[in-house]
């Protein structure tokens, strides 16, 4: 009797031990806790300050907000960010705020003056299809895909960028962000042409954007004749021959998710390579934030930009579940979140108009958005947060939401 009293005792102790260690794996640490209820208590508040339409951008040197109409290249980060606050809380005051600006936005599926519909439309109304599953989202995402295809150009292979300065035919790496939105309409409304000029976008800036150490130039015009590119530069980098920080985030987030669309290998490999850049640069800061440009001639006095930083980081967790020694890259975006949670990046409650996070850089040499709170770097915060918590398998909404 002691003996079947003993073995009974064991299987609770360890049937215990073991539950102990499931509820410690889904436990959000406390820095995880604090951003999502930031974010959520920032968002909320901006979302009763601010009208569908003109939307927060950045924070003027004169401490005024920057507003953003429907027509600016960031319209879309706001609505999104609110898609995603929804999600990693489940506080149905935000979903009705976040269909409340992205509706907003109905007028942007028409524009054909811009590439940077992917961020307009993709982040406002493809999260809000993505979340609710509601079909009156995806007439605008079908429009909005058409007018973006229509800057593709079949002798460069590529989508136009700009339609202003000198350049015969710019492409900025940032434009690797918008395909994502062109992969993903060419499957949901199946328009295989999107898809061929997704990839052949992709597979022309891997050729002509990238030096051999696999850092990227910002800007590569290109003969509209022979296709050739002229011209490789930048416009919001330190030089030239410069790393400009943000530019080499985006090229990672675009190549990863170009992978993740068609499984071509070359897209895995140059996403992993532009890593190794990032990851290994000897002018990489401790807390893994960069400075503007990683060839700034100031550092260490150069500034940060956060905004460099939330998008590496959302792009390093997605890259992580596509190989298998994935550990490194989620082990170096953990690294970055915890840095962005701290005090030093994350906005007091009420603080920096709403905002979340504070010390990006936009525009270095035009002296625009220097050193501010800026809307893409709260969006691709909360995306990485999201990515972050799915990973770990550790559901937020669990959580209780204060002003902490």
């Amino acid at each position: 009797m002691k003996k079947r009293l003993g073995t009974c005792c064991a299987f609770v102790v360890l049937l215990g031990l073991g539950q102990s260690l499931v509820n410690a794996q889904s436990t959000p640490e406390d820095w995880l806790i604090k951003s999502k209820n930031r974010a959520v208590y920032q968002l909320t508040k901006a979302a009763e300050t601010y009208k569908p339409g003109m939307t927060p951008r950045s924070v003027e040197p004169d401490g005024s907000v920057r507003l953003a109409p429907c027509r600016d290249w960031t319209s879309g980060f706001f609505p999104g960010s609110l898609w995603y606050a929804y999600e990693l809380s489940g506080n149905k005051k935000l979903a009705a705020q976040a269909g409340r600006f992205t509706l907003a936005l109905d007028s942007v599926q028409h524009f054909t003056f811009t590439h940077d519909l992917g961020f307009m439309l993709f982040c406002s109304y493809g999260n809000a299809y993505r979340i609710t599953g509601n079909k009156q989202y995806l007439k605008p995402l079908e429009n909005g895909a058409a007018s973006l295809y229509t800057r593709y150009n079949k002798r460069v292979k590529a989508i136009r960028s700009w339609d202003f300065g000198e350049w015969q035919f710019p492409v900025i790496i940032d434009n690797m962000m918008n395909i994502d939105f062109l992969f993903w309409a060419a499957k949901q409304f199946n328009k295989p042409a999107y898809f061929q000029a997704a990839d052949n976008h992709a597979n022309t800036t891997m050729r002509n954007h990238f030096r051999k150490d696999y850092s990227s130039y910002h800007v590569v015009s290109y003969d509209t004749i022979s296709g050739k590119a002229i011209h490789k530069g930048t416009f919001q980098g330190y030089a030239d021959n410069s790393a400009w920080a943000r530019g080499q985030a985006w090229g990672l987030y675009g190549f990863t998710m170009s992978y993740g669309y068609t499984k071509e290998k070359k897209f895995l490999a140059q996403a992993e390579h532009i890593a190794a850049f990032i990851m290994n640069h000897p002018r990489l800061p401790k807390d893994k934030i960069p400075y503007w440009d990683y060839d700034a001639p100031n550092i260490p006095n150069a500034l940060r930009d956060v905004s460099a930083a939330t998008i590496t980081a959302s792009a390093l967790l997605e890259l992580s579940t596509q190989v298998t020694d994935g550990d490194k890259y989620f082990k170096f975006a953990e690294q970055i979140l915890k840095s962005l949670s701290s005090d030093k990046y994350l906005a007091a409650p009420g603080s920096e108009h709403y905002f979340i996070l504070k010390h990006s850089v936009g525009a270095f040499p035009n002296k625009s958005e220097v050193d501010t709170p800026i809307n893409y770097a709260d969006y691709y915060y909360l995306e990485a947060l999201k990515r972050y918590a799915d990973i770990k398998k550790i559901d937020l909404k669990l959580v209780a939401s204060t002003t902490k």
